[in-house]
């Protein structure tokens, strides 16, 4: 059964949501009964750096008085968008979270350089990814304090992950686990926390120093998944429904 709910938000500017609810199955092998969702758009704007951060929200449908929920916040691979990732959140949705989705590239925004060291060229927009996610982050805090924020979890496609794994370097205190769609530019953290799991695609390598060795990721509990028919392109909502399952009972297995 689907419905649609309308919500008014406001938060520094008005923003309007739209809702519906759908059902969010968990991953195969997932230790989590499927859970029904919402989801809302919501406007938020930056007045300190004069930028809409627009928002997908999704989360449980019923709350649990038992279960305090958990934030995990969704940046998309570049030239994608928040809308981009729902077999996802779906999953972390099941896992307990409450999920934000952010759409960081604006079509305002000049587009990111292709040429050059690309961790110099790119760096500026990882950066500007890291104050929307700092941003987004206080926004929630505010606006839902029953979300236990001691226990954030950054997921990050591609060009998201490296903007999720620049985050946790230079904010290590306030992220608990990372989880890598394939990201390729931005160094791993080789740190207790937070804990990463990174699936990684069939046909892309990672840069030279960018994923952990295996006596790192023995050390500081980082996992690696090789997906050997999902390719960097796929992962996302338009992946079929086998590597979607294959996917999310991954990440179900990091979280459970």
């Amino acid at each position: 059964m689907k419905s649609s709910i309308l919500l008014g938000l406001a938060l520094l500017l008005a923003s309007c949501a739209n809702s519906s609810r759908r059902a969010a199955p968990t991953a195969q092998n997932a230790p989590v009964a499927p859970t029904e969702m919402v989801t809302e758009q919501w406007a938020l704007f930056d007045s300190a750096r004069q930028r809409a951060v627009p928002v997908l929200l999704y989360r449980p449908a019923r709350s649990h008085s038992k279960l305090q929920l958990k934030p995990a916040i969704l940046s998309h691979g570049y030239g994608g968008h928040n809308t981009d990732y729902t077999f996802i959140a779906q999953t972390l949705v099941a896992h307990g979270y409450f999920v934000a989705s952010i759409q960081h590239e604006l079509p305002t925004d000049a587009p990111m350089p292709t040429v050059g060291n690309v961790r110099e060229v790119r760096r500026p927009f990882w950066e500007r990814g890291g104050q929307n996610i700092l941003f987004v982050r206080q926004a929630l805090q505010r606006k839902y304090p029953g979300v236990d924020f001691n226990d954030l979890l950054l997921v990050g496609h591609s060009n998201g992950g490296d903007t999720a794994m620049l985050f946790a370097a230079e904010h290590p205190a306030l992220v608990a686990r990372m989880i890598s769609l394939d990201s390729r530019r931005m160094p791993f953290p080789r740190a207790p926390r937070p804990r990463i799991l990174s699936l990684r695609s069939a046909d892309q390598v990672a840069d030279p120093g960018v994923l952990p060795t295996p006596a790192e990721q023995a050390q500081f509990g980082i996992t690696i998944v090789q997906l050997t028919t999902t390719i960097h392109n796929d992962m996302w909502d338009g992946a079929t429904a086998s590597q979607k399952q294959e996917m999310s009972a991954a990440i179900a297995r990091f979280l459970g």
